[in-house]
This record gives structure tokens, C-alpha cells and sequence, in this order.
């Protein structure tokens, strides 16, 4: 704009000049958090394994430096009195191997005579026996009878979980535990096998666990069918890079992870996991996973369950960790008076402290016993800090699974479903 186009009283000019500067203020916010988002945590605390790795190093260090210096008796005596009192004890139900170190003479050195046994010292070290292959050979005998030869008889072979295949069950079964469970994939797996002389292709790994999936895809159905069940469900979705052979590159899927877990408050039934991919995440999609379920849904601010609370026979619980994110997005990057004001109203930890003598017990004890006596007090806070600041725009409150803020909230639910604030034990673990 030319100075000529500018207008000559000085209040219109005042009026620009600060809407300018509100205007260049918020795209440095908005830098700022792109800023974040592409090279900065999104978690408002560091998780304790990223904490551990930078401390392993450390310990290893001191360790040899401790392993390099020479130590008297006394010394020797007492590091060892400190390492069985940080260890405890080791498990009863390992087997115990008893290595008996005794003396060759067994006559006293002063009289000649047998000595006899007052006692004795025990100390106990863990051991480990490596992975070790071995061959199952199955034996058929084959019978005849010498007088009619009419026919001979065998024993039906035992099945195989691969017709004609070379694994066994507890091979198959280390593999897959290796894959999904230790983040092994199979031509790292491939290997650690060849070290040991067994020579096994990645592709023969993925042939037995395509055959070991398809086995499996019952008690998959089974799990979930008995999950959807429960009065209560936690769901959350995830990206997973996913080959796509025909481009020559990754594909973005989705992995959906159905849980829960009455254990907290004095529930008998035991908990469950079941994890569904989907190559987008649509709402479709756990629409068609939970069919069938009635209760309640904890989720995170994805738009996408919603449709499911629409049905009417679903409600949606959101928990306070997601409310608190987008807070903490607007807050970390620089002032913002809104944001930082609602985070020290939201006693996250605090409340969490409160919680923690009342897991195990009934929902209804915990209800008596915090909503409405001490819980109520900081959450109440908050409540009554957003009705002051009248022009804060409640519809931004609840963030999305990405990171982004979503245009509805807990208070803009449709009318046909109940929507609640959740701070339970599966937000704890989101």
C-alpha cells in the first residue's frame, strides 16, 4: 500500500497499525508451533525411556571406572552387601542349580579328627542358557504280520501347524514374539540364526508367519468380538509405514488399538488388547470395528467417533491429556496469556496424585470419594477461570490426534450423544 492511500487521521492509523501487529503476532505464533511440530517433542514431559537411554551411558562408564580400581576386602565386602540390597531376590519359581564348592581334607588340621558341618553359606547369581536349535525327529514304526501279510500298520503322522514344513510350533511361535514383541524384524532374525548355522531365508520366515496369521485370525476375532462386549473401551489410532511394492516406496496405514481394563477400579475382568489395520483412517473404519458395541469410548479429539456417537448406544469419554496438549502447543512457543492460564487450572499431575490411593476400588467409591469431595475442586477452577475470560473461543479446545486443533469440543457435541472429560487409567497410558 502507497503512503497515499493511507488515511490522515491519526486514530484510523492507530487502529491499523495495531491491527497489524496483532496480525504479524499470531503468524509468528503459528511459525512457532510449525516450528515445534516439525522439529520439537509434543509431549508436555519427556518420556522416562528417552531419560534412561541418556543416563545408560553414564552408568556404564562409572561402572568400568568402579570395575578398574583396586579394592580391599572391606570394601569388596560392602559393594557386594549394596548390590544384593538393590537387587533383592531372585524369582522362586526359577529352577535353582545348586553348585557345591567344598573342601578336599576334611580332618582338622590340629587333632587329626573328621570335622563336621556347622552351617553353611549360600549366594545366588542369575544365569542364562542361550537359545539353543535342536532337531525333533519323529519316528513311525511300521508293522506287518508275517502269517497273512495283508496290509501294514503305522501310526497317523501328528499335524503340523505347516503341512510339510520345517518349523514346529514353538519355532513359529519364537518368530513371531521376536517380530512383534522385540521389534526383530525377520532379516535381522535371519542372522542371528545363520551365527548358529541354520541358514534360513527372509522369505521362509514371512512364509511361516503369513501360514502362523492365518491360523491366528480366530482368537484375533474371538478377542475383539469379547472386547466389544465391555461397558468400556479405549481407542486410538497410530500411522505405520506400510511397503507398497507397486511404487517402489512406503504407504501410510493406520493401526487401531482397542483395549481395556477394569483393574483400576476393582473390575474382575481380566484385560484386553486387539489392534485392526486400515489403510486410512476414515470413520468408516471404527465404525466397522466396533459394530455391535454399546458403552462408552475414550478417545482422543479425532472427529471420526463421532459418527459412532451419533448411533446413540455409544458415548465418548475424552480424556484431559488431549485437552491439555493443545494448550500446552500454544503455550510452549511464547506468551499466550489464554493458554498458560488454562494450564495452571488444569492440575493434571495433581490430580493424578489424588487418584492414585483409589485404584483397585469400585467405580462408585471412586466417584463418592473424588468427583465430589476433592477432584472437583481444580477441575471446578478451570470452569470458572474460562467463564471470566467470556471471549476465549471454547470450539478451539479440543486437539486432534495429530496435534491440530479441532472445530468441535466436549461442549459442542451433537445433541443426540453424552460427552464426557475422562482422566482414568487408559488416558494415563495415551
Amino acid at each position: 500500500m502507497s503512503s497515499d492511500a493511507l488515511p490522515d487521521d491519526p486514530s484510523t492509523l492507530k487502529a491499523m497499525l495495531l491491527a497489524e501487529r496483532m496480525q504479524n503476532e499470531r503468524l509468528r505464533q503459528i511459525i512457532k508451533e510449525l516450528q515445534r511440530h516439525r522439529f520439537g517433542r509434543r509431549a508436555e514431559t519427556l518420556p522416562e525411556d528417552q531419560m534412561l537411554l541418556g543416563l545408560e551411558d553414564v552408568e556404564q562408564s562409572l561402572a568400568g571406572d568402579d570395575a578398574a580400581k583396586p579394592l580391599t576386602p572391606a570394601e569388596r565386602s560392602a559393594r557386594a552387601e549394596r548390590r544384593r540390597s538393590n537387587r533383592g531376590s531372585l524369582p522362586a519359581r526359577l529352577p535353582r542349580v545348586e553348585l557345591i564348592v567344598d573342601i578336599d581334607d576334611k580332618t582338622c588340621p590340629c587333632c587329626q579328627r573328621e570335622l563336621h558341618c556347622i552351617g553353611e553359606d549360600r549366594s545366588e547369581r542369575l544365569d542364562i542358557v542361550p537359545a539353543q536349535f535342536r532337531v525333533l525327529v519323529t519316528v513311525r514304526p511300521k508293522y506287518a504280520c508275517r502269517k497273512c501279510e495283508d496290509g501294514v500298520l503305522q501310526a497317523a503322522a501328528p499335524a503340523r501347524l505347516i503341512d510339510g514344513g520345517l518349523p514346529t510350533d514353538a519355532t513359529v511361535a519364537q518368530v513371531l514374539v521376536s517380530k512383534y514383541a522385540d521389534h526383530l524384524p525377520l532379516y535381522r532374525q535371519a542372522q542371528i540364526y545363520a551365527r548358529q548355522g541354520i541358514n534360513l531365508d527372509r522369505s521362509t520366515l514371512a512364509d511361516w508367519v503369513g501360514h502362523a496369521a492365518w491360523h491366528l485370525r480366530p482368537l484375533h476375532e474371538r478377542l475383539l468380538a469379547r472386547l466389544k462386549q465391555r461397558p468400556r473401551l479405549f481407542a486410538d489410532e497410530t500411522t505405520a509405514p506400510v511397503l507398497d511394492p507397486g511404487r517402489g516406496r512406503t504407504k501410510t496405514g493406520q493401526f487401531w488399538a482397542y483395549a481395556a481394563d477394569d483393574r483400576p477400579w476393582g473390575g474382575t475382568d481380566p484385560p484386553g488388547v486387539a489392534y485392526v489395520y486400515a489403510s486410512d483412517r476414515t470413520a468408516e473404519r471404527p465404525m466397522s470395528h466396533l459394530e455391535g458395541f454399546t458403552g462408552i469410548l475414550q478417545v482422543d479429539g479425532y472427529a471420526g467417533y463421532r459418527k459412532l456417537a451419533r448411533r446413540n448406544d455409544v458415548r465418548l469419554a475424552f480424556c484431559w491429556s488431549h485437552v491439555r496438549r493443545g494448550f500446552y502447543e500454544l503455550a510452549t512457543p511464547g506468551p499466550s496469556p489464554t493458554a498458560s492460564g488454562l494450564l495452571n487450572c488444569m492440575p493434571l499431575r495433581k490430580t493424578s496424585a489424588v487418584e492414585a490411593p483409589t485404584n483397585g476400588v469400585s467405580s462408585a467409591s471412586r466417584k463418592a470419594d473424588l468427583w465430589s469431595t476433592r477432584s472437583s475442586h481444580g477441575f471446578g477452577q478451570s470452569s470458572r477461570w474460562s467463564v471470566r475470560r467470556a471471549n476465549w473461543p471454547w470450539q478451539s479446545a479440543m486437539p486432534c490426534r495429530d496435534g491440530k486443533a479441532s472445530r468441535s469440543s466436549s461442549t459442542t457435541a451433537p445433541s443426540n450423544s453424552t460427552t464426557t472429560l475422562s482422566k482414568g487409567p487408559s488416558a494415563r497410558s495415551h
